[in-house]
């Protein structure tokens, strides 16, 4: 199979431990596109949150927002916005189980709760600013994500009761909420359709539990060698950690550079 795109994770995948891209990383996907194959990101992260990567990158084409917000060369070219009743709602029950609620547009993020400490740390561990507040942003700018804080023990009342969205958990503190079925499956479908290209023309890099829909989607997925356990079933591929040069030494196995 000749492939033509290859899409990668950042937290874990194009940025190591130390939350940098490894400069074999850098080079390995310059060889990528000197090649003639197109590199695209795909992430759980906001466009605003992915933007420096993707300048460090020159890459221009990313899914974000596990899938519900996409763009190729500049252009939206697929988004799905969260419905402002179930964020409504969901606000609601959140605020009577003293769990705090982040909001994310395309172009920012607010928090529903002053300096909450999980909030703090779960931006501390993408090492990303924490947001200021804002109450019911969802109100103001269409939502393609939002955080939820609570820990697995808490959240089957969420799952249960709002069925209208998909949940992601990447913390031990924090859910995703996505649009239902939202996924980077969903984002890829979208972008590999704009681009004319079938899923068998595509890789996928991943390490976490939102990438499990991501590598049985592409032809080919690829879990690093530091991915979670329960994502590398549904990895075609196992190619080495993160911090062990895995992106060129997977790149290099599949012959694509």
């Amino acid at each position: 199979m000749s492939y033509q795109i290859v899409f990668f994770d950042i937290d874990g995948t194009l940025l190591n431990t130390d939350h940098i891209i490894p400069p074999t990383t850098v080079e390995a996907i310059r060889q990528l596109k000197r090649n003639g194959v197109h590199v695209a990101i795909a992430t759980g992260r906001s466009p605003y949150h992915l933007a420096e990567i993707a300048r460090q990158l020159e890459i221009d084409t990313f899914v974000s927002f596990n899938g519900s917000y996409n763009v190729h060369q500049g252009q939206v070219i697929h988004h799905t916005p969260l419905d402002m009743q179930t964020l409504n709602n969901l606000e609601r029950i959140a605020g009577e189980n003293s769990h705090p609620m982040v909001f994310l547009s395309a172009e920012s993020c607010y928090a529903n709760t002053e300096d909450h400490p999980h909030v703090l740390e779960s931006f501390d561990f993408l090492q990303l600013p924490s947001p200021a507040v804002r109450q019911q942003y969802w109100k103001e700018k269409p939502i393609y994500q939002a955080f939820l804080y609570c820990n697995e023990s808490e959240e089957l009342p969420y799952i249960e009761n709002f069925q209208e969205v998909s949940y992601v958990r990447w913390h031990p503190q924090v859910l995703d909420v996505l649009p239902a079925n939202g996924s980077k499956a969903r984002g890829i479908e979208a972008l590999l359709r704009h681009l004319g290209l079938r899923p068998e023309a595509a890789i996928a890099f991943g390490d976490g539990l939102n990438d499990k829909e991501m590598l049985s989607f592409v032809g080919m997925g690829v879990a690093m060698g530091n991915a979670h356990d329960e994502l590398k079933p549904y990895a075609d591929m196992l190619t080495r950690h993160v911090d062990d040069d895995g992106i060129s030494y997977g790149l290099k196995k599949l012959g694509l550079i």
